[in-house]
């Protein structure tokens, strides 16, 4: 691992790509650490990714919500902190949190906005060169006005997010036939729809695709909005057999509000108000052959096939990263989920759905190329669920590496609430999964450990020594198998 205050690269900035949640945080331990940070963010503003689902409220109340080392921060001035029990709107989040955040005299200065980020790479040499490699500074090109500029870096940390990179509808995960031509019939995953879209679906048919919590919010903004105009339509399209995992855990999740979620989709499906698909699968849109100016969905549920027409569709079909500024660094990312591949056994949605996963930092999500870390959102790469406080954890495990503090690092300073819903798939008794170990080091393996975990999320911890406060009684009564191979 890196530690930047003892090779060649002394005296260049950490380079944070983003100014959301986490790139702040990052920005704040850097600090604290005696580490100088450069956020280089592609919005206006900070949080500029929160902007348009600043309608839309959290789950987790504001005691997961603000970051230690950015709250020693913001406790140096006027600032006033939330109710830790309340929860807040993305708004809420932008006004009393990040803008706030991003002000103080310390972050201001270290803040690039407008500036986006194309490219990384290291210095003077390409993805293929090996001899040299290590300790060598980055460089991020960085376009900003239209004019690109290029800047080193003696670290990277890409808190970018994933906001933006939507998955689309095709199953098959290539957008499915019609859809480029959709796009004046897609809604986005996170519309107003009770606010500034309230006119595109009020007495109007939507479809919503997707079972995550985008999915639910979309959902529930629906039926409210029929409540007060009755022939308002909801579909909701799934691509599984069963919405048991959105639903939930219900009054057994520990952020009450993640719980309601379910329980009122839930609610709102036997109460007829949405009418449910599973076994959904879009095989093409097209503009319906009338004069309704809707949109006709043609796809399969449960084998058999169905045709919507529909006005609107609200894709909230999950989020993939933009590895394509990545390209010419040296990654190690699980082939599916695109997440770094020691994480992703603990976050793979076709196995569990656990809302939280353990702690984890550095040692993680560490890559082959020495000093750069994907954290946030966009370290789940395709998996969803994340919570912030989780990016919290790892960004103040990576900068106490930086700093060269390998204890601090390897510590978990951070206990997450359960969802009450983790669980292993269905027809699924024993997962065993091999990740390979890569912390910038040579890849090599001696052999496996085999460990036995009611849920993923406390297998790799530790098994790798950290404690965890993970209900290990949160799956089903099957264990969990996890093969870690053993560095040489």
């Amino acid at each position: 691992m890196m530690d930047i205050t003892k090779n060649t690269t002394a005296g260049l900035p950490v380079v944070v790509i983003g100014a959301g949640p986490i790139g702040l945080a990052a920005a704040a331990h850097l600090l604290e650490r005696g580490i100088e940070p450069l956020v280089l963010e592609a919005g206006a503003h900070a949080g500029a990714a929160i902007a348009p689902w600043q309608h839309i409220s959290l789950f987790s109340p504001w005691e997961y919500d603000i970051d230690t080392a950015s709250r020693r921060l913001l406790e140096q001035t006027n600032w006033t902190q939330p109710a830790a029990t309340a929860i807040p709107t993305g708004r809420d989040l932008l006004e009393k949190y990040l803008r706030p955040l991003a002000a103080t005299p310390e972050l201001s200065e270290r803040i690039r906005f407008s500036a986006e980020v194309v490219a990384v790479t290291r210095q003077g040499m390409d993805k293929t060169r090996s001899i040299g490699r290590d300790g060598r500074a980055y460089v991020l090109r960085v376009r900003s006005n239209g004019i690109e500029t290029d800047i080193a870096a003696a670290a990277v940390i890409d808190a970018s997010g994933t906001w933006g990179q939507s998955n689309p509808l095709g199953a098959n995960g290539l957008p499915t036939a019609g859809e480029t031509d959709a796009a004046a019939w897609l809604s986005g995953p996170l519309p107003d729809v009770l606010g500034l879209d309230r006119e595109r679906f009020a007495g109007r048919h939507t479809l919503v695709v997707g079972m995550g919590h985008s999915a639910a919010n979309t959902l529930l903004a629906l039926v409210k909005l029929r409540q007060s105009n009755p022939t308002t339509t909801i579909s909701w399209a799934i691509r599984g057999p069963s919405p048991e995992r959105l639903y939930g855990g219900g009054t057994a999740d520990e952020l009450p509000a993640r719980g309601a979620l379910g329980t009122r989709v839930r609610n709102a499906v036997a109460a007829g108000e949405v009418t449910l698909l599973t076994n959904f699968t879009i095989e093409r849109v097209r503009p319906a052959q009338d004069e309704t100016g809707q949109l006709t969905v043609d796809g399969r549920t449960n084998g058999l096939p169905l045709s919507l027409n529909v006005d609107t569709i609200a894709a909230a079909t999950g989020f993939r990263p933009n590895l394509n500024m990545l390209r010419e660094i040296r990654l190690s990312l699980d082939p599916a989920l695109e997440a770094p591949a020691l994480l992703a056994p603990l976050i793979d949605p076709n196995f569990h759905s656990c809302g939280t996963v353990a702690p984890h930092g550095a040692t993680i999500l560490a890559h082959p190329d020495d000093g750069f870390f994907i954290v946030g959102m966009k370290s789940y790469g395709r998996a969803p669920t994340f919570l912030m406080a989780t990016g919290y954890e790892q960004v103040r495990s990576i900068a106490a590496e930086l700093a060269g503090d390998h204890a601090a690092a390897e510590r978990v300073e951070l206990t997450l609430p359960e969802t009450g819903a983790c669980c292993i798939a269905p027809g699924i008794e024993t997962l065993v999964t091999t990740v390979g170990f890569s912390t910038g080091l040579e890849h090599g393996f001696t052999g496996e450990m085999a460990v036995e975990s009611c849920c993923a999320a406390t297998a790799l911890p530790t098994l790798m020594g950290a404690a965890t406060d993970v209900n290990e009684g949160c799956c089903s009564t099957a264990p969990v198998q996890l093969a870690i191979p053993i560095r040489k």
